[in-house]
């Protein structure tokens, strides 16, 4: 796993060089380790090694490795889309959902969240580039649904999430980026205490730290070329 721990501090080493560029402290920016589709065997090694967060697509494939490395210190981040008929075991075996685009998920995590358990953290995933084939809730309809979210028992409303189209033109990247982070402030301003920018993966870390990311989701840059284990329309990390 020596490729794990040298994978991982150069992902820290473009993080903190990033956030300076941007005039912003390191600190600020935290690292979530995207382990999909890789064994437990390799969360532990990056674990070992101080990482502690980590992002999970697959609901099955989540909980299997929740239950293996069961014990302090990890938290578990559901970045994938959260269907209907998987609420009960994302809210069971998560500490943070960043994937919500309706309100009646949002209403079936809450329900169903241990109330002996810390609220769920959750982030709305916004579609800031239009696409028909992504997930996330449209921009202009993000306050309503936020307000919403806000106001229900068991989940915490941490933030806003994003997935842009992959695309080499890094101007319209850091505008979708910026889009998320000005749809963040405008809640602020309407009263709504977010603290978290769920953006940036292993390709465009860089730009989304520029304009604002809290968490960062890297998997590619940190355990390789990820493994087969299904498709999807849209990933929420590389």
């Amino acid at each position: 796993m020596a490729s794990i721990i040298t994978n991982l501090r150069a992902v820290h080493a473009r993080i903190a060089a990033a956030a300076r560029a941007a005039g912003r402290d390191p600190a600020s920016v935290n690292l979530l380790a995207v382990s999909k589709t890789w064994p437990a065997s390799h969360v532990r090694a990056a674990f070992e090694v101080g990482q502690r967060a980590f992002g999970e697509n697959y609901v099955q494939e989540g909980i299997e490795k929740v239950a293996a490395l069961a014990g302090p210190g990890l938290e578990w981040h559901f970045i994938g889309p959260v269907q209907s008929n998987k609420t009960r075991l994302v809210a069971d075996a998560f500490d943070w959902v960043h994937s919500i685009d309706r309100l009646k998920t949002a209403e079936r995590l809450s329900a169903q969240r241990d109330a002996r358990r810390p609220p769920l953290q959750v982030c709305l995933q916004v579609n800031v580039s239009g696409e028909a084939s992504k997930s996330g809730i449209a921009p202009d309809e993000t306050a309503a649904l936020a307000r919403a979210v806000a106001a229900l028992p068991r989940l915490r409303l941490r933030g806003l999430m994003c997935i842009p189209e992959p695309d080499g033109d890094r101007d319209l990247l850091r505008r979708r980026f910026a889009l998320l982070r000005q749809l963040r402030e405008r809640l602020a301003s309407e009263g709504l205490a977010l603290d978290t920018l769920s953006m940036g993966m292993s390709h465009d870390l860089e730009t989304a730290i520029a304009e604002g990311a809290t968490i960062v989701r890297v998997g590619t840059a940190i355990f390789g070329e990820r493994q087969k284990a299904g498709s999807a329309a849209s990933t929420a990390e590389s």
